[in-house]
């Protein structure tokens, strides 16, 4: 099968020496593409930045923002069977970019923001036959987001992450995720290394005949 994984945070720039990123560290997505490419499937891996070192025969394409990424995806799904959206994708940008650094001369600066693209949404209506999977994160109501989130995009398998003071889903330590799948099946897999969770996710992919 042919797989296009998203992986990583993206940075959205202020000035030329700052910007709104996340906690992503690229882990989940790059043991997914890893995975997918030692079962035989062709693997194309879009990457924000991370500091990660590329996996070996896969085409990996480095992006920073989220238009950036947009584009890659868009440019990429014509070619794959199946999109899985690991990446953290800044909800938002700064609606200005100041080409200088912008100086503390004042006590309060304000920054407005204005929404980035959506990828997934952009995806399925632009790509009906595709299998697509996504992540979500949330602090709260995990299950009733995830599937509102399958729902409203179309997802044919949503992976949700919880964060709080006793979860944390960033890095390459152990995490818990609940994966739901477009007929309502839903697996919750507890304290499991994200090769583990890449290798069960690929299995339901494969195996619930999306692909």
């Amino acid at each position: 099968m042919k797989i296009l994984v998203t992986a990583g945070p993206t940075r959205e720039p202020i000035d030329p020496v700052r910007f709104i990123s996340n906690y992503s560290t690229g882990y989940m997505g790059y043991s997914l593409a890893r995975c997918a490419k030692r079962r035989g499937h062709d693997v194309r891996l879009v990457s924000g930045p991370v500091e990660l070192t590329p996996p070996r025969g896969i085409k990996v394409v480095h992006v920073e923002t989220a238009a950036g990424m947009l584009h890659e995806v868009k440019k990429n799904l014509p070619w794959c069977d199946c999109l899985i959206m690991a990446a953290a994708v800044s909800d938002y940008r700064p609606e200005r970019y100041s080409t200088g650094k912008i100086k503390k001369d004042k006590n309060k600066v304000l920054l407005r923001l204005v929404r980035n693209p959506d990828i997934l949404m952009s995806a399925r209506s632009a790509f009906r036959d595709k299998a697509i999977v996504g992540f979500c994160l949330e602090t709260g109501d995990l299950v009733k987001n995830a599937i509102r989130k399958l729902r409203s995009k179309g997802l044919d398998i949503v992976v949700a992450n919880k964060v709080d003071e006793r979860h944390s889903p960033f890095g390459k330590g152990k995490t818990e995720v609940t994966i739901i799948d477009r007929n309502g099946r839903l697996d919750k897999i507890k304290n499991a290394a994200k090769e583990e969770i890449s290798k069960i996710l690929l299995d339901k992919i494969e195996g619930y005949g999306i692909l």
